[in-house]
């Protein structure tokens, strides 16, 4: 999954993003709402989580910016602010949920993925497909009751496919999902790993459409 983060404060920023990335997220950074609003604007993103006080542009106006363009990702503000009139403003202009410093990395890490999750249409955090199974809130996958070891790498794919199973997804969708602004997008690194996968599994559980690309198949799930 592929995160923004929109925060002025430099070692918060990094503490964010580190955090992200350690629970298996790929996460872009921007320092100013400017910066943040054009990264929303041109980047397909699973969540952004965005600081109120911004210089160059205040929060608020990024979220109701982005929301009038039609750009639907779910927003976790992050702000010092906290009178209700303040969280009003901030849900009224398009945000989804809110979190008042100081707070705990790790709530920030949970919030981000319930957002993620309800965006996809999941209300539980273990998706269920047939032989396999996929906990969101912890990273781990098994098939058939059997844990497998999965890089991170190849884990971001799975869960990307598994958020949206049943759906086909294509190449472009997935490389742009699965990693950051920064990284070697070449296309052939997908298949490798797709194929990696597949071994790891052991299950046909993953269909590839020709032209098309993958989809991860729904069958006898719960979740």
């Amino acid at each position: 999954m592929r995160v923004l983060v929109v925060e002025d404060e430099p070692q918060l920023n990094l503490r964010i993003e580190q955090a992200l990335e350690a629970a298996g997220m790929k996460v872009d950074v921007a320092f100013d709402g400017e910066e943040g609003l054009f990264l929303g604007e041109t980047e397909p993103y699973d969540a952004i989580v965005l600081d109120l006080g911004l210089p160059r542009l205040d929060g608020i106006s990024v979220i109701r910016r982005w929301r009038e363009m039609g750009r639907t990702m779910p927003i976790l503000v992050l702000t010092a602010r906290g009178r209700w009139a303040d969280k009003a403003q901030a849900f009224d202009s398009g945000a989804d949920d809110y979190l008042t410093k100081p707070f705990e990395m790790d709530e920030v890490i949970t919030r981000v993925r319930v957002l993620i999750r309800r965006a996809a249409g999941h209300s539980s955090p273990e998706i269920i497909c047939g032989p396999l199974r996929v906990d969101t809130s912890q990273g781990r996958v098994w098939v058939d009751g059997q844990a497998i070891s999965l890089t991170a790498q190849e884990y971001r794919i799975l869960a990307y496919l598994a958020h949206h199973r049943g759906r086909v997804v294509g190449r472009t969708e997935l490389i742009e999902h699965v990693y950051d602004r920064d990284d070697d997008r070449e296309s052939n690194v997908i298949d490798v790993l797709m194929g990696r996968i597949r071994k790891k599994l052991k299950a046909e559980v993953i269909t590839t459409l020709r032209g098309q690309g993958w989809r991860l198949e729904v069958s006898n799930d719960g979740g």
